[in-house]
């Protein structure tokens, strides 16, 4: 859903996207690169947390993730990420003296969430869509924003069906008129 049963949007807009990433920078090496993970990724919070050291992949620039909705099916995705991330990630996982199958961050998802909602509160992003679950809904209207396939985004979000990935196409306002002017010219 894009949209709370009250109407309110249920994801981060690009300049609420921006501020979290900019306020996330002042964190510790760990919080910081979660909510960078949360933010590039998609990613759903529980994922991230069971997120292992011999998931993050230097030679492609990916971070796998196990579908933790399918657990019936050992599912794995790759999802992108910069190469700065990756580097950060790799300079993090040395300095912390974490082994291969070791968690990237061994919280609790309470502790996740508590950490993330903590710079949205920071960046003053406030309302149904200042959470987790915000960043991951505004990753995916950012991508269609950004011309990226809706197939593609169905693959790195880790949906079984095209319809619950069509959802993002549904952005308004800002990011409607930016889906719609790139027909205008």
């Amino acid at each position: 859903m894009m949209y709370s049963n009250a109407g309110a949007r249920m994801y981060l807009n690009r300049s609420e996207r921006a501020r979290f990433l900019s306020l996330s920078e002042k964190l510790a090496a760990a919080d910081r690169l979660f909510c960078v993970v949360l933010a590039f990724t998609g990613c759903r919070i529980s994922e991230a947390l069971a997120t292992t050291v011999d998931l993050v992949d230097d030679t492609d620039c990916v971070v796998i993730f196990k579908s933790l909705k399918k657990r019936e099916r050992r599912e794995f995705r790759a999802v992108p990420v910069p190469p700065s991330v990756i580097a950060e990630l790799k300079e993090y996982i040395r300095a912390a003296g974490l082994e291969q199958s070791d968690r990237l961050w061994p919280w609790s998802r309470t502790t996740g969430w508590s950490k993330v909602k903590g710079v949205m509160s920071a960046a003053k992003i406030v309302g149904a869509h200042a959470s987790p679950k915000g960043l991951r809904h505004g990753f995916g209207v950012n991508a269609i924003q950004c011309g990226v396939a809706l197939s593609l985004v169905q693959k790195w979000l880790g949906h079984a069906k095209m319809e619950t990935t069509a959802i993002y196409a549904n952005a308004v306002g800002e990011e409607e008129r930016l889906i719609a002017s790139r027909m205008w010219g």
